[in-house]
């Protein structure tokens, strides 16, 4: 029997999730990531299609959508990512804790 779990890994051994859509609201801006068979446990690396609209407000919280199931992302110290943080960002490295069901902002790559 054949596994196949639609993901791609890059050469350091982490998932690289692309988003499939950014939707900025007006309570927050939500990034997609698409259907996936497996969640990500640990690090995990998402890769953004376009760039945060300019026009969010940078005040306004992240979270992250996959497999239907948004979730807040965190900066290390437990406070929420904002648009802010992630202005002119293409990709950025999140940090799954699963066990206290958290996503944390550990790094970004500006555009």
């Amino acid at each position: 029997m054949n596994c196949y779990n639609n993901i791609t890994i890059n050469a350091g051994g982490q998932p690289l999730l692309q988003s499939t859509a950014i939707t900025v609201g007006t309570e927050t801006v939500d990034i997609a990531l698409g259907f996936r068979r497996i969640q990500p446990v640990g690090y995990f690396t998402v890769s953004l299609s376009d760039l945060i609209p300019s026009d969010a407000t940078g005040t306004l919280p992240i979270t992250l959508t996959l497999n239907g199931t948004t979730r807040n992302l965190t900066l290390p110290n437990g406070v929420a990512a904002t648009a802010a943080d992630l202005e002119n960002v293409s990709v950025f490295l999140v940090y799954n804790n699963r066990f206290r069901g958290r996503l944390f902002l550990m790094s970004r790559t500006i555009a």
